[in-house]
């Protein structure tokens, strides 16, 4: 594809991953999760492979012409956009939060499956739900860790979770899940670690997502505008840019995707208030982009949200789903952040038109989901929780 060549040719060979790379590569899996290792990490990968999985899982994906009517954000007399107001607050608070010696992000992720019951009415399930802990520090020579577990399948809602106990309240699910089929079980694993005392490399600390050091972070500019030329403008000079170029030349109507999932990337890593409020902002004023009003997260947390314009994926089967699965439907990525602190909550594919595999599911409905259970700094280093992210149902 001219999109992964114009990475490699762009990035060159690429540099060992950071925990928020492999994270945010893993997110992009579009329906299609990658097959679990037995233990830690499910794959490594590097700076520019994870720049050419975000445009070829955009670009493969996105199937059909045209742009779907997206909701817009809730007006008030006088044609004031609420929704943008509310974002724009959040980036100031963002611009409050405090820093320290250790950057931590606790990340939940899951995929949707839908299931039928034995009496043949469809329940849907939070399967392939994994929760990824990582601590860098700021400095290399601090050292980094990771951590991940297997979360419980679960039934998503409340309705869903009543067809399941009318089922039997059966203990796994077997589901198609991209080209094979995936059994999950309602039982949680322990926290698992593939390296012991300070992580990966007793040295390492100081990368971040996209290959940024920790003072290349601190030295990124806080205006918006200068952001969104650094990371955001397909017309640009910068390396990003050229990742961006590619991705117009062939699929236009993704551009507003990825920079969404850049944007989510450089919010995973450790940038300074006053950079993460410009982000925002920035990305609040791109095309394409449209902010959505408040919204509530797959944590149940409410906020408010930016969402790129929907489009169209098609499952034709290619990839064995049955064919009364088979069809088109409509989706869009949408962003959620805390109004209260400007923090990233998450961010989540939702449906926006009923069709294919979720024929019998509602627009909002969400398909996947990278939530951010927490992310911060600490003076010391970091724990993982104990305590499960989600309540048994």
């Amino acid at each position: 594809m001219d999109e992964l060549r114009t990475v490699r040719e762009a990035y060159g060979d690429p540099a060992p991953p950071t925990m928020t790379e492999i994270a945010q590569a893993r997110a992009l899996w579009e329906e299609k999760p990658p097959r679990r290792f037995r233990h830690g990490w499910p794959f490594r990968i590097g700076v520019g492979a994870v720049a050419a999985g975000a445009a070829a899982a955009v670009a493969i994906a996105l199937t059909g012409q045209g742009t779907p009517d997206a909701p817009g954000s809730p007006k008030a007399p006088g044609g004031i956009d609420l929704g943008r107001q509310a974002l724009l607050a959040a980036a100031t608070k963002a611009e409050q939060a405090p820093t320290g010696r250790y950057w931590y992000t606790d990340r939940v992720y899951g995929q949707s499956y839908i299931v039928r019951s034995k009496s043949g009415a469809p329940y849907a399930i939070a399967g392939a739900a994994t929760e990824m802990f990582g601590w860098q520090g700021v400095k290399a020579g601090m050292g980094e860790m990771y951590y991940d577990r297997d979360l419980p399948a679960r039934p998503l809602t409340a309705q869903d979770a009543a067809v399941w106990r009318k089922d039997g309240s059966p203990s796994s699910f077997r589901v198609w899940s991209g080209d094979h089929h995936a059994t999950y079980t309602t039982k949680a694993t322990g926290w698992r670690s593939d390296v012991q005392g300070t992580g990966l490399d007793p040295k390492g600390g100081g990368s971040f997502s996209l290959g940024l050091s920790a003072r290349e972070l601190q030295d990124l500019p806080t205006d918006a505008t200068a952001l969104a030329r650094e990371f955001l403008d397909e017309n640009g000079t910068s390396r990003y840019a050229r990742l961006l170029q590619g991705l117009a030349r062939h699929r236009p109507q993704a551009l507003p995707n990825m920079k969404i999932q850049t944007v989510t990337a450089l919010l995973s890593a450790p940038t300074p208030p006053k950079v993460r409020a410009g982000l925002i902002r920035a990305l609040t004023a791109q095309p394409g982009v449209h902010a959505i009003g408040r919204v509530t997260d797959p944590m149940g947390r409410s906020g408010v949200a930016l969402a790129a314009d929907p489009q169209p994926v098609t499952d034709d089967g290619r990839f064995g789903t049955a064919k009364s699965e088979q069809g088109t439907y409509s989706a869009r990525f949408v962003l959620v952040f805390d109004e209260r602190s400007g923090a990233l909550l998450s961010m989540q594919r939702e449906l926006t038109a009923s069709g294919g595999p979720y024929r019998t599911r509602k627009p909002g409905f969400v398909i996947y989901y990278d939530a951010f259970r927490a992310s911060g700094w600490s003076d010391g280093e970091p724990k993982p929780p104990a305590g499960l992210p989600f309540p048994s149902r």
